[in-house]
């Protein structure tokens, strides 16, 4: 067995993990129906088993309106059964369970979410394509509550920790971004302004979470692009969160529908994307990732560890716990990860590949993921359930050639 730090004991806030590795809460489309599914029962699991301190169910929303795909999970009375006995099994396997709460703000249709989408600010959100309603004042209070429900569903459900998103250009970060954010009340305007709803959510959050369940952050260091939020005021963010009483905070960057490879790297594999969509559903988008894919899905450099050097810079700023994620597959990086000062990190692309990664790993078989970045996972999951081209038969060869390409570059 290797001796490594990444093999020992972690607190977050009053949970224990076995160790420092978390899958991470990459969206798996696994919940037909926005309930749970057999397929996602044996996939976290099978990650439980595999070695892992700690494995998130991704991404769940707190109401309705925060639906952006069929296959995500909507927090209701109905699933907490079914998530019962995923977080058992899990807890069988030796590791412990965590579920991303959040709300996808203006990244729908009135298909998914049953209702015109709702941001921070009205607009068109072409990636829908559909008009998007601004927030009322008057309806905030009970979507924080919504927020809070969900905390509770979570108890219920026996999750352990509880990760709220505030990044990626979904809700939080909506309200959070000068992009998105062009209100002129007091939810908008300054960053002590775009902050309020964050806080809001936060303080309840931590109010039903108690003692007794964690509650980390997935936040920003910058939004990726000019005119979105820069690490100045992302920094503000992480020590309010500190303040707020958090009990660590994941740092990622990126925005769905303006940097979308910011989050992940690499290159869309635009072929594999275009091809698994409904042609009845986005016949337009079809025709634009053909026309001009690299315009709207511009390539990011992949490289090891990518946001390790920005989230330096938040771990100098703040004193509280911080978990990395962004690139691992090596243990060498992973080591040096957590020797910068992160109480643990997050990874799911390895894990994706193979959900027996990190036993691999602590038993000296392999000393890296065996992924080959090709996103071929990224790009199915927004139509089909979160798989590997390793895992996949029958894929047609225009898309092998795509996937060849694009894992010689590694």
């Amino acid at each position: 067995m290797i001796d490594s730090k990444i093999f020992t004991p972690v607190e977050i806030g009053p949970v224990r993990l076995r160790n420092r590795v978390i899958r991470s809460a990459a969206f798996e489309n696994m919940a037909y129906g926005n309930k749970p599914s057999q397929d996602l029962f044996d996939y976290h699991t099978a990650v439980a088993r595999g070695g892992v301190g700690m494995t998130t169910v991704a991404y769940a929303s707190v109401n309705r309106s925060g639906l952006s795909f069929d296959g995500q999970l909507w927090m209701r009375e109905e699933i907490v059964p079914a998530l019962k006995e995923l977080t058992d099994a899990v807890h069988a396997a030796g590791a412990k369970a965590s579920i991303q709460l959040g709300h996808c703000g203006n990244m729908t249709h009135r298909a998914t979410c049953g209702c015109t989408p709702v941001g921070a600010s009205g607009g068109f959100n072409l990636y829908s394509p559909t008009f998007v309603r601004k927030l009322r004042e008057d309806e905030i209070p009970a979507l924080v509550e919504d927020f809070a429900n969900a905390v509770q569903l979570a108890r219920r459900a026996g999750f352990d920790c509880v990760e709220i998103h505030a990044g990626h250009g979904y809700l939080i970060s909506q309200f959070l971004s000068p992009y998105t954010n062009r209100r002129r009340d007091r939810f908008g305007g300054s960053l002590e302004n775009r902050m309020r709803f964050m806080q809001l959510v936060i303080r309840r959050v931590m109010e039903v979470a108690g003692d007794d369940l964690a509650v980390v952050v997935k936040m920003n260091m910058h939004d990726g692009f000019r005119g979105g939020m820069q690490r100045a005021e992302c920094l503000e963010v992480a020590r309010e969160l500190e303040r707020l009483g958090v009990h660590a905070l994941v740092l990622s960057a990126g925005f769905v529908s303006r940097a979308p490879m910011q989050v992940m790297r690499g290159a869309m594999p635009l072929r594999t994307l275009a091809y698994y969509m409904d042609m009845r559903k986005f016949w337009w988008l079809k025709a634009m990732l053909h026309l001009i894919g690299r315009i709207l899905i511009p390539t990011v450099p992949y490289s090891e560890g990518y946001f390790l050097e920005d989230a330096k810079q938040f771990r100098a700023a703040v004193k509280m716990p911080l978990i990395y994620v962004g690139g691992m597959t090596s243990r060498q990086k992973m080591e040096e990860v957590l020797d910068a000062g992160f109480c643990a990190l997050q990874m799911a692309r390895p894990l994706i590949h193979d959900t027996e990664f990190i036993n691999k790993l602590q038993r000296g078989e392999v000393e890296r993921s065996g992924c080959r970045h090709s996103n071929y996972c990224i790009a199915r999951m927004y139509t089909l359930e979160m798989r590997c081209n390793h895992c996949t038969e029958g894929i047609p060869p225009a898309l092998q050639r795509e996937i060849d390409k694009a894992e010689a570059r590694w």
